[in-house]
């Protein structure tokens, strides 16, 4: 089953340390966020005179904020990061697919993306719903993210128009989508094992039977354009983080087990496509329970993403 919430220091003391470091780092953040939507909202004056240098106005925006929450985990809380796995290039065109627990997982991805140059590429499947929210989805509608539905047959059409405007303008990209499309409950796993069983597939334990289309779609889209899909696997110690928690510093210690595939490797159609992207969540499945029982991936490295 899931890992537990991570729980509240017992110290009242802690407890009030962590309030007023995350109320510090919220205000921080969040005062940052919304004068870089302004400048943002400016940059549409550069837009109608070149797509290009528009995008990348936007590009450094999101590097430098998404930077700063990177630094900030690193250097401020002295957050750590065990990898193992592959080592990705650096600055590669990816589809990147992850295991979904809390908000926290989008953080955790910072680190590793402004190691391999890509902290300011990162594009997210993102709910339809979080255009209207002030600060990270004002400042995503920037950033060539696509916002969805999850209705595939009103998602479908804006979507390839999403990725032909990133092959068009060559757009330099991480694509990052939690697949399972949803963050795992233990009454979620049940329903998902329930699923697997009638479709005659692994009942898994700690993730969700992913939902294919959308990856689909991205790799028939874009293959040409990126060059591999990276597997991530995210491993807490001690329980799963809330963002709150993550902001308040209480994570010092993250494991991310990375996977890539070549592009030209993956097969290419739809059926078979999906059929990879379910095998690969059965694996993320037998390597958090190797997680969960021995406190490390398999062939860990040591490396931290920011060395």
């Amino acid at each position: 089953m899931p890992l537990k919430p991570l729980p509240e220091p017992d110290s009242w003391l802690a407890r009030f340390k962590g309030f007023v470091s995350g109320s510090i780092a919220f205000a921080f953040f969040f005062s940052t966020l919304i004068t870089l939507n302004a400048l943002q909202t400016l940059s549409l004056v550069i837009k109608i005179f070149s797509p290009g240098a528009f995008r990348r106005v936007n590009q450094r925006v999101a590097r430098l904020w998404w930077g700063w929450c990177a630094l900030g985990a690193e250097k401020v809380y002295g957050t750590k990061w065990i990898m193992s796995g592959d080592d990705v290039p650096m600055q590669e065109n990816a589809i990147v697919v992850l295991n979904h627990q809390e908000m926290a997982d989008i953080t955790v991805t910072f680190s590793f993306a402004r190691a391999k140059g890509r902290v300011g590429d990162l594009k997210w499947f993102v709910k339809d719903v979080l255009k209207y929210v002030p600060g990270v989805g004002w400042g995503m509608l920037f950033l060539d993210c696509p916002f969805i539905k999850r209705d595939w047959t009103a998602d479908k059409d804006y979507i390839h128009n999403v990725f032909r405007n990133i092959l068009d303008y060559d757009v330099p990209i991480w694509l990052m989508t939690f697949a399972e499309g949803t963050r795992v409950r233990p009454e979620k796993i049940s329903r998902s094992r329930e699923y697997a069983e009638k479709q005659g597939r692994t009942p898994l334990e700690h993730v969700l039977i992913p939902r294919t289309k959308g990856f689909v779609a991205s790799v028939q889209a874009l293959r040409g354009h990126v060059d591999a899909v990276y597997d991530l696997t995210i491993g807490y110690v001690g329980g799963v983080p809330t963002l709150w928690q993550w902001t308040k510093g209480y994570v010092r210690k993250v494991h991310l087990d990375v996977r890539r595939y070549a592009i030209n490797e993956l097969p290419e159609n739809e059926e078979a496509l999906s059929d990879w992207l379910i095998k690969r969540f059965e694996e993320k499945d037998r390597l958090l329970d190797s997680f969960y029982s021995n406190g490390v991936f398999p062939t860990t490295s040591g490396l931290r993403p920011s060395e």
